[in-house]
């Protein structure tokens, strides 16, 4: 067994070839031990922040833990997350999350790698007009 205390946990400014806007990660359960594949991360969000495009190679879960954000697949149009939601992207998925405008948001990412150990693809920045198209939700 482990355990993980909080104060060990740092949050890190995420990646600017990862996203827009100011957005803070917490580890939580990094490289996984096989034959576990789940890598655990709460994302902070704030009002504008999101992540760039980006797919994964196998299952993302969402858990929403407070605020007000986005998720929107290709094609589709963005749907509001809202504490307590549970989103589920399916691998080869193209997507984004984030605040909603001029809202905080905070979620569990729950990521699972594939053979190669590998959890994401990241792409490229969601638009200023695509993500204003997100506040009509």
């Amino acid at each position: 067994m482990k355990i993980i205390k909080a104060a060990g946990i740092k949050a890190k400014q995420g990646p600017a070839n990862a996203f827009v806007g100011t957005v803070f990660a917490e580890e939580l359960i990094g490289a996984p031990q096989p034959p576990s594949r789940l890598r655990v991360n709460r994302v902070t969000f704030t009002p504008g922040g999101r992540t760039n495009w980006h797919t994964h190679p196998a299952t993302q879960t969402l858990h929403i833990l407070s605020g007000v954000g986005r998720l929107q697949e290709l094609g589709k149009p963005a749907q509001e997350l809202l504490p307590g939601d549970t989103a589920v992207i399916p691998p080869g998925v193209k997507h984004w999350h984030g605040a909603a405008p001029g809202c905080h948001f905070v979620h569990l990412a729950l990521t699972e790698t594939d053979d190669k150990g590998e959890y994401v693809v990241w792409l490229e920045p969601v638009s200023e007009p695509d993500y204003a198209k997100s506040s009509t939700v």
